[in-house]
């Protein structure tokens, strides 16, 4: 069933740590050619070379500021000169990973703030908006391309001190509802992958670098690591042509809920 994704392009942002570098070595692993992108170039570097290690075709990296449309225009202008799009040797993109997001901070809404607010509505909504409209061109006429969207729990749940994070997963799951609509005839398939409780750095970023605090959240439990997640959209995108996961929930076993988790301890 990987053959189905031997060759093909895949595009990953948030590609420099957590899932979506796990993506990259996974997809590399069978045989795909990567455009990566992330902020963070040196680590993006470090990636890439990990991917061709496992097995990709090829990597390529450029920096991604999905916050930024001028950013995202720069990229989507380096990814068409990648693919070779207007030359009769176009390849089209076939798998579209919008993985950039996270959260800031755990504060009630009377305590939160704005600045945490617009950034992660700007990374999880507008920056998954952004991406998918530079990208669509690419994957038009194309049918059996596949966008995962990665969304969580969260946009499913709700839990104190979520009230934005929880919102923007929300947003994002609607986003993904309303482009399976729109692309509905095109073989454009749209999924949304929610993974729950998951060990990367995603809770070191929300509590600001704070090790002793994210270390809590894990405290007892068997998490999900990344790789799990990575094999969940490999698996995701190469099923058939006409086979679109619409939604995946992916939690540990040791997670029931957001408010239910088992700890040994």
């Amino acid at each position: 069933m990987h053959d189905r994704l031997h060759g093909k392009w895949v595009l990953i942002t948030g590609a420099s740590s957590g899932f979506g570098a796990a993506a990259a070595r996974a997809f590399g692993a069978v045989g795909s050619r990567l455009l990566l992108g992330a902020r963070r170039l040196e680590r993006l570097e470090q990636v890439a070379a990990t991917a061709r290690a496992a097995g990709a075709l090829e990597a390529h990296v450029h920096p991604l500021d999905v916050t930024n449309t001028s950013s995202v225009e720069s990229f989507f202008h380096w990814a068409r000169n990648r693919l070779g799009t207007g030359t009769t040797s176009a390849a089209p993109l076939h798998v579209l990973i919008n993985n950039a997001g996270g959260a800031l901070g755990l504060d009630p809404v009377l305590a939160g703030r704005v600045e945490d607010w617009e950034t992660m509505f700007q990374t999880n909504v507008l920056g998954l908006l952004r991406v998918t409209r530079a990208a669509l061109p690419l994957m038009l006429g194309n049918p059996g391309g596949v966008i995962i969207n990665i969304g969580s729990v969260a946009g499913h749940e709700a839990y104190e001190g979520g009230a934005a994070y929880c919102g923007a997963k929300a947003a994002e799951h609607q986003i993904t509802r309303v482009l399976r609509l729109e692309l509905c005839g095109s073989g454009v398939r749209v999924c949304t992958l929610d993974p729950g409780m998951a060990q990367t750095e995603f809770s070191l970023v929300r509590f600001r670098g704070d090790l002793a605090q994210a270390r809590k959240v894990y405290e007892g439990v068997e998490p999900l690591t990344a790789e799990d997640v990575a094999e969940a959209m490999v698996w995701m995108a190469s099923r058939p042509s006409h086979v679109c996961i619409d939604e995946m929930v992916i939690k540990p076993t040791d997670q029931a809920s957001v408010h239910k988790i088992h700890r040994r301890v």
